[in-house]
This record gives C-alpha cells, structure tokens and sequence, in this order.
C-alpha cells in the first residue's frame, strides 16, 4: 500500500506480482529480500525492498514528493526516517504483543508499558505539527511514510487522543492519489486486482 501510494503520487504506472506466504521463503524471492518478506521493486536491473528504501528512490527520480529546494528537501527525508525509526517501532511491538503475546503472564504488564511510549511518540509528533497541515511545509515522502505509520492505529483509541493526528491522517487519506491506491489494494484482498499495484506485493 505504501509502494501504491507513493506512485499514485508521482504518476508512475506499474505492474503487480503477487507473492504467497509460502513463496516468500522460496530461493527465487529470497534473491530479491534476503529477508524473505515483502514488498520488492524492479525497475530494470535495479532491484529493492523496504518500503522506505522503495519511496525514497521513487520521490527522488519522479517529481511530486520532495521539494525542490535542498533545505526542504533534507527535511522531508529527516521525516521519512523519523516515521520508520522514531514512531514506528512501538506500534509494530504493540502489534506483536497484542497479536502473540495475549496470554502470556507478563502481557498485562507489558502492554501499558507499550501505549505509553507510542503516547510520548504521538504527543512529540503532535506538538511538532501544530496546526500546520503537514510536517515540513508541503506534503512530501515524509508524510507518506508518516500517515502510514499512524494508520497502523485504527482500531485502537491511542490515535484519537490526539485530534490534531487524527485530522493529519485524514488529510492524507482524502489525496486523491491515496484512495486511487487504497482502492486497488482492496482490490487484491477481494481477489479482484486490477493491473495496477506495487510489484512484489
């Protein structure tokens, strides 16, 4: 979806390959992620994989994503890395201990540790935003990244005690380029993709 979006931004059209889970782990996937995991991206004999990786040589070879000026544009990466480095983190180990950890004996315990520190994040985040409606003037790969990052939230109540985080996500959803690649992704979930996705997811 990350893939899609940044895209979508841009303009570019591309190819989808689906990947089972069985797939992932098979010698032929593993030489595009060592990993074993997804998403990739072929343009050519260029190959990569990390959503972050994939956005940032997508916005710095396709205007629409990174500002012109060095300054801004610096900026714009600082908050790529921020989003994937800072903010995220927390909410995947919440996931994880939410997902796998439920009835284990320290869970209860753990847990609120967790939401707290996603609650400093947010509360950092939120203060640094104010009322601006993007993070570094015009929306750039940094807010991408960001919005996707916070939209791992929904279905839980943290995001909605920061309203000014809330109306960010919803900004970014409301870009004509997110519901153009939102709409495909349903699309695959419901078995009906159309040309249109982010290779190797």
């Amino acid at each position: 979806m990350t893939v899609r979006w940044a895209l979508e931004e841009v303009g570019q059209s591309y190819d989808v390959r689906l990947v089972s889970f069985q797939s992932m782990k098979e010698p032929e996937h593993r030489a595009l992620h060592p990993f074993g995991q997804i998403p990739t991206y072929e343009e050519g004999e260029l190959v990569l994989f990390e959503s972050g990786a994939i956005v940032l040589h997508i916005a710095e070879n396709h205007a629409g994503l990174l500002p012109d000026d060095a300054n801004a544009r610096a900026g714009a990466i600082m908050w790529m890395f921020a989003a994937l480095s800072t903010v995220e983190p927390p909410i995947v180990q919440r996931e994880f201990s939410h997902y796998l950890e439920r009835d284990k004996p320290w869970h209860n315990e753990r847990l609120p540790m967790l939401e707290n520190l996603i609650r400093s994040r947010l509360e950092d985040l939120s203060h640094r935003l104010g009322g601006s409606d993007w993070l570094n003037g015009s929306f750039s790969a940094g807010d991408l990244l960001m919005v996707q990052v916070l939209r791992r939230l929904k279905g839980t109540d943290l995001l909605g005690e920061f309203p000014a985080l809330s109306a960010y996500v919803a900004r970014g959803e409301a870009r004509s380029a997110f519901k153009r690649a939102f709409d495909a992704q349903l699309a695959v979930f419901a078995g009906t993709q159309g040309h249109r996705g982010e290779e190797g997811a």
